[in-house]
């Protein structure tokens, strides 16, 4: 499966008996799914299986859609008469009350939000859910294909910063061995000069303390981890699919043992690889953001 982007726009129409249906759909990050689709008022009742529709092509992200209906004959619009007398004397006595000069004309009550309404819409709306399905499904296709193609911008984006991580840590790996050499040493030479070099060091009390030292900044099980992380993270985007909890989750987990492992390893050099390691994985958890 590929690796979905959590933006994308689609759009799909069909045109069937009297109607024809047009479906925008829009579509931006979010933690869990949210759906908010526009439609006429008398078809809200299918609000549920639209939204049911949507939810198997996006499974998370937030969507915004827009389902515009028209009829297709000549007669397609007509006059919201009922709609029209309540607003017109709802805005006569308002306009009584503020002594305001009553000029509405035949002109103005097309400028009334939801005047003109389209004559053939169902009685029962389930007639012309198969004419918003189909441009529903349209407005899906074209929308995962940009989600697709977005997804594999990312997968090549993610891949290069994961490898960039993966040098640091080998530069870790690299030096963590050399910091219990340096502190024996360093250590030898501070002994050295309290005792100004009259009585000689112990070996076995000198290696005994840097024995503790290793032990406490022994960084293996941590660069273990953070590779099998990156193991993880690789098959993740590998086998695609909605991914990006995952990959949330384990830039988690990469963070907790980089960060004890600049606790831990007490050198200078690699806390410059550390704080490079942190920089560099913020910017990887803001794009798994992106993800699906």
């Amino acid at each position: 499966m590929d690796v979905m982007s959590m933006t994308g726009f689609g759009r799909g129409e069909c045109s069937q008996g009297a109607w024809k249906v047009i479906v925008e759909i829009g579509t931006v990050n979010r933690k869990q799914f949210d759906c908010n689709v526009s439609m006429p008022r008398e078809l809200v009742s299918l609000d549920s299986k639209l939204q049911s529709l949507i939810h198997q092509r996006v499974t998370r992200g937030y969507v915004k859609g827009q389902v515009t209906i028209t009829a297709t004959g000549n007669d397609a619009l007509t006059l919201n008469v009922a709609f029209l007398r309540a607003e017109i004397d709802a805005l006569r006595k308002v306009a009584s009350e503020l002594g305001l000069p009553d000029d509405l004309s035949a002109a103005s009550l097309l400028r009334i939000p939801e005047a003109v309404k389209p004559s053939l819409l169902p009685d029962d709306p389930v007639e012309v859910w198969p004419v918003i399905e189909q441009a529903t499904i349209a407005a899906l296709e074209k929308l995962t294909e940009m989600r697709r193609t977005e997804g594999l911008a990312l997968v090549k984006d993610l891949r290069g910063r994961f490898d960039g991580l993966r040098k640091l840590v080998a530069q870790i790996a690299e030096r963590a061995p050399l910091v219990p050499k340096n502190y024996h040493l360093l250590l030898q030479r501070r002994i050295a000069d309290l005792l100004g070099g009259t009585t000689p060091v112990e070996p076995d009390v000198l290696a005994k303390e840097v024995a503790l030292f290793a032990d406490r900044c022994d960084i293996s099980e941590e660069l273990t981890r953070l590779d099998s992380h990156f193991q993880q993270a690789e098959k993740t985007l590998r086998e695609g699919g909605a991914c990006g909890r995952t990959l949330d989750f384990l830039c988690q987990e990469m963070f907790r043992e980089i960060n004890t492992t600049g606790s831990k390893a007490n050198d200078a050099e690699i806390a410059k690889c550390v704080i490079g390691f942190k920089a560099g994985l913020e910017c990887v958890r803001e794009q798994v953001q992106n993800i699906e």
